[in-house]
């Protein structure tokens, strides 16, 4: 005997059911107000003391960051003025007599990394901005919990804009210019910075230029990135902990959250200037001889799990809700799938195999089989190598540019490859 297929209003029900599941309506949403612009509007490279600065000196507009033409200027002062003050000797290549061209830390830091930290940053707006207006778009913000939203994105403008966290990110890039003045005078050698004399070193031009300017800009702009970033982590973690409509069998896996495991992408440039630095070091070891192939694998994996979690640790919020979405859908397809099997059990054989004299409802039930088949497989973490390979690739180039200079060209990108197909 034929099972009747259920309803469309009854399929509706239970998909209605499941969508609400880890959080149930708290208001009329047909009648919900449009979101705040607010809400949609969270500019992460805006704001702040050194905005405000880099507007009144006209190297920007409201309107646009004019990442392209501020990270040029940024670069000639923090690379191409001490390669000015230490002409003649900055066209040498010679390593062994500290030439300028020959400095892997001056590429790195004073060239590549301030560049990508300038380039990053409209980036990042582009990107943490589109993330926000799909949280809204769906919706998976609830509308009610909407003016709740709009009040944690104001806070974390707030942050953003915080003058005190700027003056700290500026008296660090101090300190870190101090250590390197420190350093100058313990050094034995002679190089583009230091002159080394028997009565003690000389500071050149150059090394005085990179220690009033290039370094302090180098850790400024990437401690600044670094707290804009915490503050997104804490927006996304409170946005979290509100009412969010998440449907289990969203064919995306993760609940309709798959945008979100995207965002770390729009850090690669900014992760790529991280590693470029990291890796400078590396090679000024390699340099040395003092580096073998196994360490360095551990290095490049190493630094590979510290970028995975830098953005896994904002992403892992939305693991609870996840998880209890999928634990609660289970739960009730799980039942509904109970009465649905042994309805046809009774109308294929005439009674149940495992029989009760208690009566069973008769009433027609959709199957939840499929349903519960996408609950079962439903993700409950965010991060995924696919999710993630543009900003793993950012972070592990450098390393594997650096190890090429010096270890087995073929051995290095076989690590590279394998870390990336992890």
């Amino acid at each position: 005997m034929r099972v009747p297929e259920a309803s469309s209003l009854q399929q509706s029900m239970v998909v209605t059911s499941v969508n609400d599941i880890a959080h149930p309506p708290t208001g009329n949403h047909a009648g919900g107000k449009a979101p705040s612009a607010a809400l949609v509007d969270f500019r992460a490279s805006h704001g702040g003391p050194f905005f405000e600065l880099q507007h009144r000196l006209k190297l920007l507009r409201e309107n646009t960051l004019r990442s392209g033409t501020r990270a040029v200027l940024f670069v000639a002062l923090a690379w191409g003025v001490p390669f000015v003050l230490g002409i003649p000797r900055s066209f040498s290549l010679d390593h062994g007599q500290g030439a300028y061209l020959a400095d892997p830390g001056v590429w790195a830091k004073f060239l590549i990394s301030i560049g990508a930290f300038v380039l990053a940053e409209g980036q990042i707006e582009r990107g943490l901005r589109a993330r926000l207006a799909q949280f809204v778009r769906a919706p998976i913000i609830a509308p009610a919990a909407v003016p709740q939203a709009t009040q944690e994105v104001t806070e974390a403008l707030r942050q953003r804009d915080s003058r005190a966290a700027e003056l700290v990110c500026l008296v660090l890039a101090i300190i870190a210019a101090v250590f390197s003045y420190l350093n100058f005078h313990t050094v034995d050698v002679s190089s583009w910075a230091v002159e080394h004399r028997p009565e003690g070193n000389r500071i050149t031009a150059a090394g005085w230029w990179s220690i009033c300017i290039s370094l302090p800009l180098f850790v400024f702009l990437f401690l600044r990135g670094m707290w804009r970033h915490l503050v997104w982590t804490q927006l996304l973690r409170r946005i979290a902990r509100l009412d969010l409509r998440l449907v289990a069998t969203h064919p995306d896996g993760k609940g309709g959250l798959a945008f979100l495991a995207q965002y770390p992408n729009a850090y690669a440039f900014f992760v790529f200037g991280m590693s470029s630095a990291i890796a400078a070091a590396i090679a000024k070891n390699l340099l040395q001889d003092s580096l073998s192939m196994t360490t360095f694998s551990m290095v490049m994996t190493g630094w590979l799990a510290i970028v995975i979690l830098f953005f896994a640790y904002p992403l892992s919020a939305f693991t609870p809700p996840l998880a209890r979405l999928k634990e609660e859908g289970l739960a009730l397809l799980g039942a509904q799938a109970t009465r649905y099997h042994r309805a046809a059990e009774r109308k294929s054989i005439g009674r149940n195999v495992f029989d009760d004299p208690t009566p069973e409802p008769e009433d027609d039930i959709p199957d939840p089989s499929k349903l519960f088949e996408a609950t079962r497989k439903l993700s409950t973490i965010l991060v995924s190598r696919t999710a993630v390979l543009p900003v793993a690739a950012a972070a592990l180039i450098p390393f594997a540019v650096a190890g090429a200079t010096k270890l087995p060209y073929k051995e290095v990108f076989s690590v590279l490859k394998k870390l990336l197909l992890l």
